[in-house]
C-alpha cells in the first residue's frame, strides 16, 4: 500500500556500450526522464554504466576512465536539478594514478554520495583499478536510508549486514553479472534482503561485450525476501519498487505471539563472530585474492 512515506525506486537495466560515454549517458539521462515522470524519486542503473567494462589493459582503463569533475558527472548533475530528481551510476573514476570502480548518488543538489568498490574480481576492468576503501555508509534521501555496494561486493555478506546495522532500509547494488552468474540473482538477492531485513535492489545491464555476455534478472527483493520486481534476461527494461521505509525498520519479526518470535538483530552472537574480521583465518588464500583484500 502506498503511504506517505512509501518511495518508488526504478532500475534500468540497459545495454551498455564500451567507450562510447555519450550514447550511455544519453541513454540513461532519456530514461531518468521517463523514470521521473512516472513517479520516481531515484532512478538506479547498472555497474560501469557510463564507460562499459571489459577492458583489456590497464592503459586502457585509466585512458577510458574520468574524473569526478568531468563533463559527464556535471551534465548528469544538471539534468537531476532540472529534473528535480536523484540518480544512481557506476562509472571508472579516474584519480591522480588511480582508478577505482565508482558509483555516484547524485540529487538535484550535488554529488549526495560517492562509493568505491571494495571486493574485486579478476574479470574485466577490475584487473586493472584500485580496491576502494569507501566507508559502508548510510545516506538519508528525504526519509529514506539508502545503502550502496557495488557488483561482487553483494556476495559478501558482511557489507550489506554492516549497511544494515547502520539503519539502511534499502541496499541497492549497481551490478555486472556476466553468463555464469545467474545463481546470484537466484539465491543471493533474496537471502540478503532475508537475512537484513531490509529491501534488496540490484540492478543488472544486458548485451554482449567483447564477447561476455550480460545476464540482466535485475530485481528488487522485500524484507522477507520475496521478490516484488524482476527484469527479464536478454531485454532493456525498466523496474519500478514501492519502498515502505517503515517496513524495513520494524526488525521484529512475530509470527506467533509470545510463541514464535523473532529479531534477526537482537539475536545475533557477536561474541562468537571476531574470526570473521581475522585476516590470519585467511592465510591460505591465493596470491592474487590476497593482493586485492583490503
Amino acid at each position: 500500500m502506498n503511504t506517505p512515506e512509501t518511495k518508488i525506486i526504478a532500475g534500468a537495466q540497459i545495454d551498455v556500450h564500451l567507450k562510447d560515454p555519450n550514447q550511455n549517458l544519453d541513454k540513461m539521462l532519456y530514461l531518468l526522464e521517463k523514470t521521473t515522470k512516472k513517479g520516481a524519486t531515484l532512478t538506479v542503473f547498472p555497474e560501469c554504466s557510463l564507460n562499459g567494462y571489459c577492458f583489456e589493459s590497464q592503459e586502457e582503463v585509466f585512458e577510458q576512465s574520468h574524473t569526478i569533475e568531468s563533463q559527464y558527472i556535471q551534465r548528469a548533475l544538471a539534468t537531476c536539478a532540472s529534473l528535480k530528481t536523484h540518480m544512481m551510476f557506476g562509472f571508472l573514476e579516474k584519480s591522480d594514478t588511480n582508478v577505482f570502480n565508482t558509483c555516484l548518488l547524485l540529487s538535484p543538489n550535488g554529488i549526495l554520495a560517492h562509493y568505491r568498490k571494495t571486493h574485486i574480481p579478476y574479470l574485466g576492468a577490475d584487473r586493472f583499478v584500485t580496491a576502494g576503501n569507501s566507508p559502508l555508509e548510510v545516506i538519508n534521501l528525504d526519509g529514506l536510508n539508502i545503502g550502496m555496494i557495488i557488483c561482487y561486493d553483494g556476495t559478501f555478506p558482511e557489507p550489506s549486514r554492516v549497511l544494515a546495522l547502520a539503519g539502511a532500509d534499502i541496499i541497492l547494488l549497481p551490478t555486472g553479472w556476466p553468463a555464469g552468474s545467474e545463481r546470484v540473482p537466484q539465491h543471493v538477492i533474496p537471502t540478503r534482503a532475508l537475512e537484513n531485513n531490509t529491501y534488496f535492489f540490484a540492478v543488472n545491464r544486458v548485451g554482449v561485450e567483447r564477447g561476455f555476455s550480460f545476464i540482466g534478472h535485475s530485481m528488487c527483493c522485500d524484507p522477507e525476501g520475496d521478490v516484488i520486481s524482476k527484469a527479464p534476461n536478454a531485454d532493456e527494461a525498466l523496474l519500478f519498487c514501492e519502498v515502505d521505509p517503515n517496513r524495513a525498520k520494524n526488525k521484529q519479526i512475530i509470527r506467533i505471539p509470545n510463541k514464535l518470535e523473532l529479531n534477526y538483530f537482537e539475536d545475533r552472537r557477536p561474541d562468537l563472530y571476531k574470526n570473521i574480521v581475522d585476516d590470519s583465518t585467511y592465510s591460505s588464500l591465493p596470491e592474487r585474492e590476497k593482493k586485492n583484500s583490503i
